[in-house]
């Protein structure tokens, strides 16, 4: 049935399923009253056949078996077919029942076919299927490559029934590794377990083996990275599927595999939300996301998309970033409800407008300058942009009644020793003055978190494009340590953090261990195929203008208190001075001066051991 046109294919399989419907007719009258048919009964065979395979017919398009592919079948199909053969042996012994003053029907007839029916039908498409994909594998034969799976749980599971579905993907199961004892010295999907995880070596050379794939999705960055080495220790690649939420909706497929990224030696425990809490807020309403073309921006507007918002506005400056997640919404996620406005959180008139026209209920606000280096050379932008748009979008916000106001902050706003890490905790410090004037009800709230793994601009990005040069890759130094976690959960987290709706906030999240810059290096150099010192050489160049050797996500003075989330605390936040509108006013006027050394000195006086340029105020 291959490489015909699909309609011929069609009536291929529709003419299979008529002939088969009329040979288990047949074959009903044959195992009841045996053969030859007693010639009582001849006329009432003949006609029950005639009967039946027009109800048959009418199944079969009522359910649309012609058109399923047979090269793929599966439980789904088989259970469609269950249910059309139960449908029509209600109707049969139904119509049975009926003709039986005019025609010699035995009542178990119907049953009998129905019976035979079913056994036919789904013989006929598993013996097609697995002719069809024993080709393939004859025809790819020396080409495939025989894999070893860890994990005999959901993931691995469906991972291999899509390689046996998929022959011409040229992957060979070969059996599984996994530490569950209960799992162990069994078979899944007729494939064993060969032990636990410690045994991969000896597996691998006992069984061929060509390549590793990892199927434990939930599982943390720590065994994924001890599994890297076993596998290198035995000379053989290993790949990835990634993703539990992929595993929970079914989307397990041969294009999920990929190779491992450093995000995955990363990985930590999966974030649980209280999604009634989230829906709260967020369903149905007005959603304001800035800088929505972002890293962070655009992931808290796929993440907000399952809650239902009524209508999101996409705000920022990047008309080409702005472009691309408009399309992937509409496109992708086919989501319609959208606004995009281009537009510079610095222009307060131009933000007016937006909040008279679209009347946002929910802001998030993730449009910031956030490159340390870059603000300690253009120190007026920060200001003006990461401080005065915070301070014109609070009290926009203010103005129109918002519900939930999110503004996205740094652990570098934390003792800050850059120019941008002072304008994003000066920031807090405007949210947490808008707080003050909010209205009962309303909620404004900053979110403090580390390093995004993957986000414009971050370290793995520029570490990949160095490896891909052939090296060196730089660090600035060899006990520099951030904090790191990956988009989706600093976007997710940010959503839970709204939804606890406590004013005036500043929550912080759990950003786990630090993490050195040094081994995040090796383990992407060595993800990458290449040797550390051999292949590509790690480089330390000092530390830049700005930079601390570490981050830390509290001051001294702040301390935590617990949140009902685990991953999320809130900061004892310290006030601002009495002075702060007119030292306000003074840092405005210094940054439309473009008055560096003045900035500096207003963002000292403004915030308690701030370190700036050497110099504690």
């Amino acid at each position: 049935m291959k490489n015909r046109h699909p309609r011929s294919t069609l009536y291929q399989k529709l003419a299979i399923d008529l002939a088969i419907a009329a040979l288990t007719a047949w074959g009903a009258f044959a195992m009841r009253l045996g053969l030859p048919i007693p010639k009582l009964y001849q006329r009432s065979e003949m006609a029950y056949i005639l009967l039946s395979l027009g109800i048959k017919a009418l199944v079969v398009f009522g359910f649309s078996l012609h058109k399923q592919s047979w090269r793929s079948i599966g439980v789904r199909d088989l259970t469609r077919l269950g249910r059309a053969v139960g449908i029509f042996t209600l109707l049969s012994f139904t119509a049975a029942f009926l003709l039986s003053p005019y025609y010699r029907i035995p009542r178990s007839i119907p049953l009998i076919d129905g019976l035979l029916l079913l056994t036919c039908w789904g013989a006929a498409r598993l013996l097609v299927r697995l002719f069809l994909e024993g080709h393939v594998r004859r025809k790819g034969k020396g080409h495939n490559k025989r894999v070893l799976v860890i994990g005999a749980g959901d993931a691995g599971t469906m991972i291999v029934r899509e390689m046996l579905r998929h022959p011409e993907s040229c992957l060979t199961p070969v059996g599984f590794l996994d530490d569950d004892p209960t799992k162990q010295n069994t078979t899944f999907v007729g494939y064993p377990v060969f032990g636990p995880v410690k045994r991969l070596a000896s597996v691998v050379r006992a069984n061929s083996v060509d390549e590793i794939l990892i199927a434990i999705p939930s599982v943390m960055g720590d065994a994924i990275r001890s599994i890297l080495e076993a596998a290198r220790e035995a000379d053989v690649p290993a790949r990835i599927i990634p993703a539990i939420w992929e595993v929970l909706s079914g989307k397990v497929s041969i294009s999920s595999i990929r190779d491992v990224e450093v995000e995955d030696i990363l990985n930590r425990e999966p974030v649980r939300l209280d999604l009634d809490e989230i829906a709260g807020y967020i369903t149905d309403r007005a959603v304001l996301v800035t800088g929505a073309g972002g890293s962070i921006g655009s992931e808290i507007v796929r993440q907000i998309l399952p809650f239902e918002p009524r209508k999101i506005i996409l705000l920022g400056r990047g008309e080409n970033s702005l472009f691309q997640i408009e399309q992937e919404l509409r496109n992708t996620h086919h989501f319609r409800s959208l606004s995009v406005v281009v537009a510079d959180v610095r222009n307060r008139e131009r933000l007016r407008r937006v909040f008279e026209t679209h009347s946002p209920q929910v802001v998030f606000h993730a449009a910031a300058h956030k490159h340390v280096p870059l603000m300690e050379d253009n120190p007026e932008e920060a200001i003006l942009n990461n401080v005065f748009g915070t301070k014109n979008l609070a009290e926009l916000a203010l103005e129109h009644n918002m519900e939930v106001f999110v503004n996205i902050s740094t652990d570098k706003a934390v003792n800050p020793t850059s120019v941008m890490g002072a304008s994003k905790r000066v920031a807090e410090m405007v949210v947490s003055g808008a707080s003050e004037r909010a209205k009962p009800g309303t909620a404004f709230v900053s979110v403090r978190f580390g390093n995004v793994l993957g986000s414009r601009g971050s370290v793995i990005p520029t570490f990949k494009e160095q490896i891909r040069r052939g090296g060196p890759v730089t660090v600035t130094h060899p006990e520099m340590t951030r904090y790191f976690m990956t988009i989706p959960e600093a976007a997710q987290l940010v959503l839970q953090a709204g939804g606890m709706k406590r004013n005036g906030s500043v929550f912080v999240l759990d950003m786990g261990k630090p993490v050195k810059i040094i081994d995040l290096a090796t383990d992407l150099i060595r993800l990458s195929g290449f040797e550390p010192g051999t292949d590509i050489d790690i480089v330390f160049t000092g530390i830049r203008p700005g930079e601390k050797l570490f981050e830390e996500l509290l001051t001294a003075e702040e301390g935590t208190e617990a949140s009902r989330f685990k991953k999320i605390f809130t900061a004892r936040n310290s006030c601002s001075t009495e002075d702060f509108p007119d030292l306000m006013q003074q840092l405005r006027q210094a940054a439309e001066n473009e008055d560096g050394n003045k900035i500096r000195e207003l963002l000292g006086k403004i915030i308690p051991q701030c370190l700036i340029n050497g110099a504690v105020e």
